[in-house]
C-alpha cells in the first residue's frame, strides 16, 4: 500500500494518541474514528498509512521501544542484560505491560491483531534477544546445547505476568535486574 510521508514528529504524535486511547478504552472499543478525532486526521489518512486498526496498534507499540537490543554489546551477557535494563524506563515499562495485558484477550479473539503484533513487535524483540544469546554462545558464556536458551522468552513473559499477579507490583528495572541474576542467568549456566 502506498503511503504518503508523515514527519517523524507527526507520526510520534499519532502513535502516542493511539496508545493513550488504548489505555483509556481498550482495544475492542478503540475505533479509527476515535483515533482520527483525537489526532485531527481523517480516517482515510489513517487507513492509507496503516491499512488497519491492528497494524496501527502494533506499529504504535513498536514505535515505543527505546533501543534496538542487537546494538548493545558490552562483551558479556550479564553486561548486555544490565545495559538493556538501563535503557528502560520504569513508568513506560509499566504502561507497556498494562497495554500488553489489555491486549491479551483481544489477541486471542482477533487473528489480524495477533499477526500484526507478532510480526511488528514480538518477532523483532525475540530476534534481538536471540542475537544477544547467540553472541553469548559464541563468546563461550553459554553452552550451545543448553535447553534453557529456548525458554528465555518464556521466563521473561512469565516475570511480566507473575509479578503484578503475585505481588501486586509492577515490573521495574530493580525487579528485572534481580530476576535475571537469580533466575535467567543461572538457568543458562552463567
Amino acid at each position: 500500500m502506498a503511503r504518503s510521508r508523515l514527519t517523524p514528529e507527526r507520526e510520534s504524535e499519532l502513535y502516542a494518541a493511539v496508545l493513550e486511547l488504548l489505555r483509556e478504552v481498550g482495544y475492542d472499543a478503540l475505533t479509527m474514528d476515535a483515533v482520527a478525532s483525537r489526532t485531527h486526521s481523517s480516517k482515510a489518512t489513517l487507513y492509507r498509512q496503516w491499512g488497519s486498526k491492528p497494524e496501527l496498534v502494533a506499529r504504535a507499540m513498536r514505535h515505543n521501544k527505546p533501543v534496538d537490543i542487537t546494538e548493545i554489546d558490552t562483551g558479556s551477557l550479564r553486561g548486555d542484560i544490565q545495559e538493556m535494563i538501563a535503557h528502560t524506563d520504569d513508568c513506560q515499562m509499566d504502561k507497556d505491560a498494562a497495554l500488553m495485558r489489555g491486549l491479551a484477550h483481544a489477541v486471542h479473539t482477533n487473528p489480524e491483531l495477533h499477526r500484526a503484533l507478532r510480526e511488528l513487535l514480538i518477532e523483532p524483540e525475540m530476534n534481538g534477544l536471540d542475537e544477544v544469546l547467540r553472541r553469548a554462545v559464541r563468546r563461550g558464556e553459554i553452552k550451545a546445547d543448553n535447553p534453557a536458551l529456548k525458554l528465555v522468552p518464556h521466563m521473561l513473559i512469565g516475570a511480566f505476568i507473575a509479578r503484578p499477579l503475585i505481588e501486586d507490583q509492577p515490573v521495574d528495572r530493580a525487579f528485572l535486574s534481580a530476576y535475571f541474576d537469580a533466575v535467567v542467568l543461572p538457568s543458562l549456566g552463567v
